[in-house]
């Protein structure tokens, strides 16, 4: 993975509304001639300050997609998540948050008609699919990373995105949820195992290669294709 991970130099920290009058926060990349829009949404414990998932952005970025990275959970959630361990498996807030978060996009006038594409990483992944279920015209496509599909439970069947699981070849157990998942999937979908990497991708050129497999996947669902069918 490349040394350089920052983000380029437009991105702003944004806050999001959620219940209570309380927000969440997120840091909001958008490239100029950018065409759609991918949010990324961390679990596990993660956070929008993750590297993995800034490189990510960063070749996102590369290929004229906006992206949001976004937490959340709030502080104050995150330190009772520090000790509980377990609003990162509560998938029904998780997937609120990403709601909400859809929702804020679409009324920001710089972005809010772009094409938007939910890139999940853990559970994450599972809080982006049960909100691409609950938003079907408004989520285009959807990628996971070392996901946990499988805790969306019901709304896997009801998922209309074109949906896109990435998986280490050493990740056994996740491999085999992963595999549970496309089955209840009826949506376009595909599957990719990374051969000799494991949960987090840290091994030498695996996290270059999941950032090729979902920019494509992005490329193809969020951004325009010009006359002749060839990407910009």
């Amino acid at each position: 993975m490349r040394e350089n991970t920052e983000l380029g130099s437009n991105e702003r920290e944004v806050h999001i509304p959620i219940k209570g009058w309380r927000t969440i926060s997120a840091d909001m990349t958008v490239p100029q001639d950018a065409e759609g829009l991918v949010l990324f949404a961390h679990g596990s414990g993660s956070s929008r300050f993750s590297p993995r998932n800034r490189y990510v952005a960063q070749i996102m970025q590369e290929k004229f997609l906006a992206t949001i990275l976004i937490d959340l959970l709030t502080p104050t959630e995150e330190s009772i998540d520090a000790v509980s361990r377990n609003l990162r498996f509560d998938i029904k807030l998780l997937s609120e948050r990403v709601v909400a978060a859809i929702r804020w996009l679409r009324d920001q006038e710089e972005i809010g008609s772009m094409k938007i594409g939910c890139f999940g990483a853990s559970t994450g992944a599972a809080a982006a699919l049960a909100a691409a279920a609950r938003m079907p015209d408004e989520v285009s496509a959807v990628v996971s990373r070392g996901g946990r599909p499988d805790l969306a439970g019901k709304a896997l069947a009801q998922v209309k995105a074109p949906t896109f699981l990435i998986v280490g070849g050493d990740d056994a157990i996740v491999i085999d949820l992963n595999r549970q998942a496309m089955e209840q999937l009826t949506c376009e979908k595909q599957m990719a195992v990374v051969s000799g990497a494991g949960h987090l991708f840290e091994e030498p050129g695996k996290m270059e290669r999941v950032a090729d497999l979902a920019a494509g996947w992005f490329a193809r669902y969020l951004v325009r294709q010009p006359v002749g069918g060839h990407q910009k």
